[in-house]
């Protein structure tokens, strides 16, 4: 799949997630052939060629999954959406830089998550308040109500960005381990332990909810 690294993302590497050269190796090694559908095809093919069409058919089929990988990243409704306006006029600019053999919307992820990574680093305070409620309920227990969902929006406030990002790409929007990967500039398998130790602190977090 297409990697956005520092000579091809506009924006530079994601902060605060540096991998090692033996990381990137590994990375490399991982990526698979991926199947692309005609329609994307299509759409690639008009983008690059200046056809405003392509551009905006591509942003039709690639944003909600976009949005997703931005609001893992920030806390605001708000913040996620500057985001992936963000990520997606840096794609637009970098399209010529584009290898159209792979998939637009793991390369736009990348970006994407980038842009929303800068966004997290220039904000100060988080609101842990305005999470979406789509964000808590697959850890909800009706039986717990609100209490459960307020600590539960505190403790992925106070998670890392690399953290709530690999819990919440995964648990909640159901990417698999090389496609967050590929998202955040790492291997699959840093992808499967980050969310094994996300899972630990968040149940840390949480720990005293029943006491």
């Amino acid at each position: 799949m297409a990697r956005i690294d520092s000579a091809d993302a506009p924006g530079g590497p994601p902060v605060g997630l540096e991998q090692s050269p033996g990381e990137s190796h590994l990375s490399q090694q991982s990526s698979q052939p991926v199947r692309i559908s005609d329609e994307e095809k299509e759409l690639v093919r008009l983008a690059r060629a200046g056809d405003d069409r392509g551009f905006a058919g591509l942003v039709r089929l690639h944003q909600r999954r976009a949005y997703a990988v931005a609001r893992s990243i920030v806390l605001t409704h708000e913040d996620a959406e500057d985001a992936v306006q963000e990520g997606f006029l840096r794609a637009h600019q970098a399209l010529d830089r584009f290898d159209p053999s792979q998939a637009f919307g793991a390369w736009l992820n990348r970006i994407v998550a980038n842009a929303a990574l800068d966004l997290a680093r220039r904000r100060k305070v988080r609101n842990a308040e305005e999470l979406s409620d789509t964000m808590a309920t697959p850890f909800r227990d009706p039986a717990e109500g609100d209490e459960l969902r307020e600590r539960l929006k505190a403790a992925l406030a106070k998670l890392s960005d690399r953290a709530r990002s690999v819990i919440v790409l995964h648990d909640i929007e159901g990417f698999t381990h090389a496609e967050i990967g590929e998202m955040l500039g790492i291997p699959g398998g840093t992808a499967r332990s980050d969310l094994h130790h996300a899972r630990q602190k968040l149940r840390v977090l949480l720990g005293n909810l029943r006491d």
